[in-house]
């Protein structure tokens, strides 16, 4: 992204010229305090809202001139965990996690085989019939992340996600997160827990209302696979 402008009215500004790049390949935390612009940021990189100003690109495409029409063959692309989850409350927690792998047509056996051993693996092997509403908030919160990850995505947004998770369940995560990096994921994890950022010591990007003031380059990264995943600028 190019001096992307966010814009609430004349004087109110969610972002202000905020100029970004990441490789393929690159994993990066994003901090700052609450309203900062962090969720603001993730939005524009999944397409949800558009910049006020400036130019913004993920994958070689610009999303800043994409019509709508041609916004969610590129979401299909992208693992998003959202603060509030946003699972189908009448559809159960195999079938919140399979939809991303159905839509994109892989056969049933393989989707079933995927499904399984990643909810397995979150600690959610034995409710894949239960409804959200039958799960606690940590719960859902682990089908949210499942679904995100099932499809190994160019690129995964990921809010908070380990914001309502006892701190052994957190690092579990992480380290999921962690592994799809390894196998060529972007990733950029929005977090206010600085015990993650100490132990993944990842590139750090710190927003402050809504400006771009720390970008600091990682200490070390998890996986040396570097390659294959989508750019976002």
């Amino acid at each position: 992204m190019y001096h992307v402008d966010v814009r609430y009215d004349a004087t109110r500004h969610a972002l202000r010229d905020v100029s970004l790049v990441l490789d393929r390949g690159e994993f990066a935390f994003l901090t700052g305090s609450s309203g900062a612009g962090k969720t603001t940021l993730l939005r524009l990189l999944f397409g949800a809202l558009r910049p006020s100003a400036g130019q913004l690109i993920v994958s070689g495409r610009s999303i800043t001139r994409m019509a709508s029409r041609d916004l969610p063959p590129l979401r299909r692309q992208i693992g998003v965990i959202f603060q509030d989850f946003k699972l189908l409350q009448a559809r159960s927690v195999f079938d919140n996690v399979a939809v991303t792998l159905e839509i994109a047509g892989v056969p049933r056996r393989e989707v079933r085989r995927r499904v399984w051993n990643l909810l397995k693996r979150l600690g959610l092997g034995h409710k894949l019939d239960r409804r959200p509403l039958e799960l606690s908030g940590g719960e859902q919160q682990r089908v949210a992340i499942a679904r995100a990850l099932v499809s190994d995505p160019p690129l995964l947004l990921a809010d908070e996600p380990t914001g309502n998770l006892d701190p052994e369940m957190a690092i579990g995560i992480m380290d999921i997160i962690a592994d799809a990096h390894a196998r060529g994921t972007t990733v950029i994890v929005a977090t206010h827990d600085p015990t993650l950022i100490e132990r993944y010591p990842h590139r750090r990007l710190v927003l402050e209302h809504g400006r771009l003031v720390v970008d600091r380059p990682p200490g070390a990264y998890s996986s040396s696979i570097r390659q294959a995943a989508a750019p976002v600028a």
